[in-house]
């Protein structure tokens, strides 16, 4: 069985663009024919496209511009080649397709193709930023209409295509940070303070913001051992602190940004909140953080924020950062 790859002959035209067209072979193209009539007509219009094609799992187009490449400047009598990769909305996030290409023209004289690739079998890398690869400068004017060439015939000519796909299958992730995430406030209302005992840690109801589990949680009387100068009294502290949920294991270990905000409501005038903003990375090593003697409740300064035995903390994450895992292959 004859090989399929293309035939160079003794001296190969590799033009200044790196381009060769010497190579002829007798098989047709493997993946797509366009085959396109009236071609004195057809190169009035800036392009005109082929139907769409699947090779590899993917779908393409052929796009030929007759008289100017696809931004539309003139090639100096050059026509333009690309093959195009269609319906990306439907390939996964981050895609990228890496194929080697051979675009054909057929010498209806002689019955073989011409073949024009890349003279250095450069891979070409089609992703979000780049779905069309081909060439400007695929074959001049004065070749193509050449009656010896036997490009043109009757108005009509013949161009194909190969598209090899190289498969191939990796991972990776989209980081981000949100700011100002929705439904991003908490309130946890502590009752019966006094009964609560002393450096246990005592937990908030679940809640989530930016997909993320969360909890407050508190230690009160943390430092049950200071003096306080000015009262002369035992210091009674709480400790206050934002805890990330562990137990989803992929951002245990790859890690969870936050910068959020503790606070202890001032309950009389609603003005001199008790509050401290910090920022840190959560993980499955370090699930909390926080502020170690948050307030001290062991003085008359005590009474705004708790009333009734009752204190309102608040906690509000400004940004959280969040991560996407995808696919690619």
């Amino acid at each position: 069985m004859e090989d399929k790859s293309c035939h160079s002959t003794t001296h190969a035209d590799i033009d200044s663009n790196g381009i060769v067209r010497s190579a002829t072979r007798n098989l047709p193209p493997a993946h797509y024919t366009f085959q396109v009539k009236n071609f004195s007509i057809v190169k009035t219009i800036d392009k005109c496209e082929s139907a769409q094609f699947e090779v590899g799992g993917y779908q393409w187009k052929l796009v030929l511009h007759p008289n100017q490449n696809r931004n539309g400047k003139d090639q100096n009598g050059h026509i333009s080649l690309y093959l195009s990769i269609e319906d990306t909305d439907e390939l996964s996030h981050g895609w990228e397709v890496n194929t080697y290409i051979k675009f054909f023209v057929f010498d209806q004289i002689r019955d073989n193709y011409l073949c024009i690739q890349d003279a250095h079998g450069s891979v070409r890398r089609f992703h979000k930023l780049k779905t069309e690869w081909g060439f400007a400068h695929l074959l001049s004017h004065d070749i193509l209409n050449d009656p010896s060439n036997g490009y043109l015939v009757g108005d009509t000519c013949v161009f194909g295509v190969e598209v090899f796909v190289i498969k191939g299958t990796f991972m990776g992730e989209c980081f981000s940070m949100i700011n100002d995430p929705q439904i991003n406030y908490f309130t946890w209302r502590i009752c019966k303070y006094s009964a609560l005992k002393d450096e246990e840690k005592h937990y908030s109801d679940q809640f989530v913001v930016g997909v993320h589990k969360w909890y407050v949680h508190c230690w009160p009387e943390f430092c049950n051992t200071c003096l306080d100068e000015r009262y002369g009294s035992q210091i009674t502290s709480l400790s206050l602190f934002l805890k990330f949920d562990g137990s989803d294991t992929l951002f245990s270990k790859r890690g969870v940004y936050a910068k959020f905000k503790l606070r202890i409501r001032d309950q009389v005038n609603g003005l001199k909140h008790c509050e401290q903003t910090c920022g840190c990375w959560f993980s499955g090593r370090n699930t909390s953080n926080g502020i170690r003697k948050f307030l001290s409740l062991g003085h008359s300064p005590s009474k705004p924020y708790l009333m009734g035995d009752c204190l309102i903390v608040e906690c509000k994450i400004d940004v959280v950062s969040t991560t996407k895992d995808f696919i690619v292959g």
